[in-house]
């Protein structure tokens, strides 16, 4: 008999594996859907504004609908675990922070992560560093909500809806590339990459 995955269990398969990011992404999302109203979106109703790219955004994708590729999740590289979400229709919109976890306990989680990342963890240390993540994931997603997120409503500039462009080819590459995203170098239109090596003379040997 085919059992139907929870949500949780969907992010999770989504994502790869279970881990304390990916929690706090469930929590983040729970919460955003919750202080909206919403249902899972369909057709970018919805926007998600994330302020790093941790495991979270996975969580937060599969919870909320606003992905990537649908054009309603938009990237700021801020390195902040804040995520703001917007309805358009109804102009609200709710920034969702997560809250510090015990410090104590993510320092030796830290430790623990960065040997047996050197490869320099005992047996003993890998299992201590599995068990204390499970343990704090657990938490994360069993606690009260208000014990893991602060939610605030605040204004927002509704972004505009994904639009399709023409495409160019690259004059150096000749791959295709998005025409706002094209470039001009020496009188030919080319793509990024090919167009940022204008270095002055600075770091050439």
């Amino acid at each position: 008999m085919c059992m139907e995955k929870t949500l949780w269990e969907q992010v999770v398969g989504f994502h790869g594996h279970s881990c304390i990011g990916l929690a706090m992404g469930y929590r983040v999302a729970e919460a955003a859907m919750r202080a909206l109203g919403n249902s899972r979106d369909v057709d970018e109703e919805m926007v998600a504004i994330v302020e790093n790219d941790s495991c979270a955004v996975d969580a937060i994708q599969v919870v909320t609908g606003c992905t990537l590729g649908k054009g309603n999740l938009i990237f700021r590289d801020y390195g902040k675990q804040a995520y703001t979400f917007v309805l358009r229709e109804k102009g609200k919109a709710v920034r969702v922070t997560v809250k510090s976890p015990d410090e104590k306990r993510h320092r030796e989680i830290m430790a623990l992560r960065e040997k047996a990342a050197a490869g320099e963890a005992t047996e003993e240390e890998k299992g201590l560093l599995k068990s204390k993540t499970a343990e704090v994931m657990n938490e994360c997603l069993s606690a009260p909500l208000e014990e893991v997120v602060e939610v605030k409503e605040v204004d927002c500039v509704i972004p505009e809806k994904a639009r399709i462009f023409s495409s160019v080819t690259c004059s150096c590459c000749g791959e295709k590339v998005m025409e706002p995203r094209a470039r001009v170098k020496d009188g030919q239109v080319t793509c990024i990459p090919c167009a940022e090596n204008y270095t002055r003379g600075w770091g050439e040997s």
